[in-house]
């Protein structure tokens, strides 16, 4: 799995973050307290989109008049303290963090989240010091399936594309990962059992968890 390998990539949400859950909860609370209710889907509708683009997703879907810069600001505010207190890391996830580091690997993170809310959930957990880069959607300007973000964790590292291996849970990252030139290995995460068997075909490696992860290292 590792064989050529330099670097390795983590996306967050979902990946090194059990916080899938979080975005559908968020969603409604927010939503709901515009006096508006949300279809069921609608975690899947905004799947790759960065932060900043699921933002204005939902201000153009709802109708909402509030300014971008506004809801960015609200969204940001409400995410950030539930990241920090009630979402926890995937199960084996620090383990395998700190496996990789003691054998030499770099490593950085390429997610869609917020970089405020990134940084905050990683120091809170005592993994930054882990991780040589964290990069976001919003700063490369296009989501997943493209693979800018994961390009540009890869520049900050000095590695070239196919000296990496990335860790993603949603079938936009895995394709965004080999559109970069990058191995991947994903990563289960329940939420998107419906992508499931696509996922595994996409990806070199499949597992269902960092424990499993880190036994075939």
């Amino acid at each position: 799995m590792l064989k050529n390998k330099k670097s390795i990539i983590f996306d967050l949400d979902g990946t090194l973050a059990d916080s899938i859950w979080v975005w559908k909860n968020l969603d409604e609370i927010y939503l709901e307290g515009k006096g508006i209710y949300s279809s069921d889907n609608l975690q899947e509708e905004m799947n790759g989109l960065s932060f900043s683009d699921a933002v204005a997703y939902i201000k153009n879907k709802f109708d909402i008049p509030d300014s971008l810069e506004t809801m960015h600001d609200e969204w940001v505010a409400l995410c950030k303290d539930v990241f920090i207190d009630d979402v926890s890391l995937k199960e084996g996830a620090l383990l395998f963090v700190q496996k990789m580091h003691s054998m030499g690997y770099m490593m950085g993170v390429g997610t869609s989240n917020n970089k405020t809310i990134a940084q905050g959930f990683l120091q809170s957990k005592n993994l930054t010091r882990y991780f040589k880069t964290i990069r976001t959607s919003c700063e490369v300007g296009r989501g997943k399936p493209n693979p800018d973000v994961f390009l540009k964790v890869a520049e900050d590292l000095k590695v070239l594309p196919s000296e990496c291996l990335v860790f993603e849970d949603t079938l936009e990252g895995v394709m965004a990962a080999k559109n970069a030139g990058m191995s991947v290995a994903a990563i289960h995460d329940p939420a998107h059992l419906r992508f499931e068997d696509e996922i595994k075909s996409l990806a070199d490696h499949y597992f269902l968890n960092f424990l499993d992860a880190a036994e075939a290292v």
